[in-house]
């Protein structure tokens, strides 16, 4: 069975955006980019990074969490065939009381892939639950922000690094976090992960708190 991908990010986003009342120049000045990568986000042109995707969330006001909304039979992003708006938005009207789990089969889940390296796949999900439980993946050369910047948002971050190696820039401070590792850490503290290495990094992460 394919991977349950999720299509309809930038769909999603465009209907916040608009249920909101917000431009696309609006929007791109507050978090900081061009109207023109917003409205290829929106299109599916384009994937945002960790950082422009949390920047985004949080001048809307919708969770990361609430992007992976899709069933399972949703269509397969980067397969050669984009999802079409009915599809997305049928995906973005899906129960947002939809439990994930209590088993996530391997290959079933659904993933976020983002274009500054770095994929996500969704664990697990309670309704209710205000937590982000992932399994993240940094390609070779892959970082949270695309631009090199430091990024920040709501809540407590938690993770685990089962292989490779990543390097974390938090404040002034900057670790290198090796497979058997933990961090945890504000997430509003400014902060970066990078994959400086020849081989992917990966580990479980936990956002939890006021992730919005």
């Amino acid at each position: 069975m394919s991977p349950a991908v999720v299509p309809p990010v930038g769909a999603r986003i465009r209907q916040a955006r608009l249920e909101r009342g917000r431009s696309l120049r609006a929007l791109a000045r507050e978090v900081g980019v061009s109207a023109s990568l917003v409205s290829q986000i929106e299109t599916g042109k384009s994937q945002p990074s960790v950082s422009t995707l949390y920047a985004i969330t949080t001048a809307l006001g919708i969770s990361v969490e609430s992007l992976f909304d899709a069933r399972a039979s949703s269509p397969v992003v980067g397969a050669g065939t984009p999802a079409s708006l009915p599809h997305a938005l049928a995906a973005f009207a899906a129960d947002p009381g939809r439990r994930i789990g209590p088993l996530a089969v391997a290959g079933e889940r659904e993933t976020l892939e983002l274009d500054s390296g770095v994929r996500w796949e969704r664990l697990g999900r309670v309704p209710g639950a205000d937590v982000d439980f992932l399994l993240v993946t940094y390609r070779p050369g892959g970082s949270s922000a695309g631009s090199g910047g430091l990024m920040r948002h709501g809540g407590t971050e938690y993770g685990y690094l089962t292989s490779g190696e990543l390097i974390l820039t938090l404040g002034f401070d900057e670790y290198t976090v090796r497979p058997g590792d933990a961090v945890c850490f504000e997430s509003t503290t400014p902060h970066r992960y990078r994959n400086d290495g020849e081989v992917p990094a990966g580990g479980v992460w936990f956002v939890s708190g006021d992730v919005q």
